[in-house]
């Protein structure tokens, strides 16, 4: 076993365990002193991976936006996040290379085998942060997905609303908060500056209305 860890082929295994154990060590006396790791690491997170607390509302995320969310990057903290991806790339990688090992009396090359692993692992990484995410207790939070605001009444704020011809419209959600958002009428309707309407559905960035 301790061949296979300090096998050259294994160093970004071995490397991951390592920094494993020390961010561990580096939490342990971060607590003794009266701080944390999880706020000096969060703050590292691209706006990709965190809500939005000013717009509260879920936009179109690129697709590296939609990839961290799949990971729940952001869902939990960025430390214990860490700790799940080095712990089960590490594994992931010990795991392959041992039954290879055993197999072909073998090892895969250093860079073959660290390169697929990053790929393989992620399985079981958003499958631990999922479970995590589940037990960790979670901050109270304003943010809210648009499909919530469906059902709600909206007023035209700005401009005037057609079919194809959003326009500016502010609606407020259960929290209190308001939004602002674009509005179309479902139907061959025209919405004009202050009307009323509520909100039916959403297609891309723009919600569909009927009249009050």
């Amino acid at each position: 076993m301790w061949e296979l860890f300090t096998h050259p082929a294994n160093i970004a295994f071995s490397t991951s365990l390592c920094l494993m154990f020390l961010f561990g060590i580096f939490e342990i006396l971060l607590t003794i002193i009266g701080g944390g790791s999880q706020t000096l690491l969060d703050q590292f997170l691209t706006d990709s991976a965190t809500p939005n607390a000013e717009t509260h509302i879920d936009a179109d995320h690129g697709l590296m936006g939609k990839a961290l969310d799949w990971l729940y990057l952001g869902r939990v903290p960025l430390f214990v996040w860490l700790i799940i991806f080095l712990t089960a790339y590490a594994l992931t990688g010990f795991i392959i290379q041992g039954i290879t090992l055993q197999m072909t009396d073998m090892l895969f090359n250093v860079w073959l085998i660290s390169f697929a692993c990053l790929f393989l692992c992620m399985p079981v990484v958003r499958t631990v942060a999922k479970l995590v995410a589940k037990i960790l207790p979670q901050d109270e939070t304003m943010a809210i997905y648009s499909d919530e605001l469906i059902g709600r009444t909206a007023t035209i704020i700005l401009g005037e609303a057609r079919q194809n011809y959003p326009a500016q419209a502010k609606v407020i959600d259960h929290h209190g908060t308001t939004h602002y958002i674009l509005v179309e009428p479902e139907t061959e309707a025209t919405f004009g500056q202050g009307q009323s309407v509520i909100l039916t559905h959403k297609i891309k960035t723009v919600f569909q209305a009927v009249s009050v």
